[in-house]
């Protein structure tokens, strides 16, 4: 059931479906989320059985001010509290220290937790009629593509599900993420805030989990395999797409139809070919992917031949999202 993010009465069921161990559907400016109240562990293992997510993947816990933090985190390095002046409400996610007792189940029973303060305004108004903290991954089933509208959750977790509509998601990929457990910042998913942006605000080097001995703590949508359509996906640079182009035009016996998603080749004359041209600003791409991938498996392809994107930073969160989608769980 899609209900308007505007209407003051949906906001208020919303609110009374999370304090009662319900789950429902809300916006974010990233993407979609399937929410539950962070303090009830019950009501968070419907997330996990709704989406198929193993128990031990934790969730992010949204809040709808910065205040709330020091409700689950147990302490909030220098660094982490200058990127959180810098970016929240925004697209951004923190690793910390979490308070013994408090969102175990969302936290995938570590003793960190995950926190974001999303600045979408239907999701702040349920927040803040919440007065608590939201559990929300994507609104999808695991390891699947990520929904950007509230049509897209309905279609992944049926009709019964009381979603709240916000319109189109801005931003359109999931938060970037950094750990701030291990005394240094370290990213752990890129995503539209970048690494600079990131050492600019906290004033240190932003690290990768590789350059630490220590374990990096799980956190959502790091798996080698995620965000994947039904569609084998490909990534090929452009002389790799062209001579693939032109095996499957001299292939006059090729069955089942692909997909393409490019920014450097303007014109396909292939019937079994659906083709959308990719924009050429990261953020445009990010915006759209999701709702792309979705529609081109709407189409039944057998295969979706994604161009290779620019080697530029700016770029990171998609690539990291296409490489994910392109490994076969």
């Amino acid at each position: 059931m899609i209900h308007s993010g505007t209407d003051p009465a949906a906001i208020a069921e919303a609110a009374r479906l999370i304090s009662s161990g319900k789950l429902i559907g809300l916006p974010t400016e990233t993407v979609y989320g399937l929410g539950a109240d962070a303090s009830n562990d019950a009501a968070v293992a419907l997330i996990f059985a709704a989406k198929g997510r193993p128990p031990n993947h934790p969730l992010i816990v949204h809040i709808a001010e910065a205040q709330q933090v020091l409700d689950y985190a147990s302490s909030v390095p220098p660094f982490a509290a200058r990127l959180i002046a810098a970016f929240w409400p925004g697209p951004l996610t923190l690793i910390l220290p979490r308070k013994p007792g408090v969102a175990t189940a969302a936290a995938g029973g570590q003793d960190s937790i995950g926190l974001r303060c999303p600045p979408h305004p239907v999701a702040q108004a349920l927040l803040t009629a919440c007065r608590t903290g939201v559990a929300a991954p994507s609104a999808n089933r695991f390891g699947r593509v990520s929904p950007t509208t509230a049509a897209h959750v309905a279609d992944e977790l049926g009709d019964g599900l009381f979603v709240l509509d916000g319109g189109p998601c801005e931003v359109g990929i999931e938060s970037t993420i950094v750990d701030c457990t291990r005394g240094q910042p370290v990213l752990l998913r890129p995503g539209v805030v970048t690494r600079a942006q990131l050492e600019a605000a906290c004033g240190e080097p932003v690290l990768d989990n590789e350059a630490l001995t220590s374990s990096a703590p799980r956190a959502s949508g790091t798996l080698a395999s995620h965000y994947a359509p039904n569609a084998k996906v490909r990534l090929m640079d452009k002389t790799e797409l062209q001579a693939a182009l032109a095996a499957l035009q001299n292939n006059t016996t090729a069955a089942n139809p692909v997909a393409v998603y490019a920014y450097s080749i303007a014109d396909i004359n292939e019937a079994s070919v659906f083709y959308r041209t990719m924009p050429l600003q990261a953020s445009q791409v990010a915006h759209e992917l999701f709702a792309v991938l979705r529609e081109f498996d709407a189409q039944g392809v057998d295969q979706i031949w994604v161009e290779a994107l620019p080697a530029t930073t700016e770029w990171d969160g998609v690539r990291d999202r296409l490489m994910r989608a392109a490994v076969q769980p």
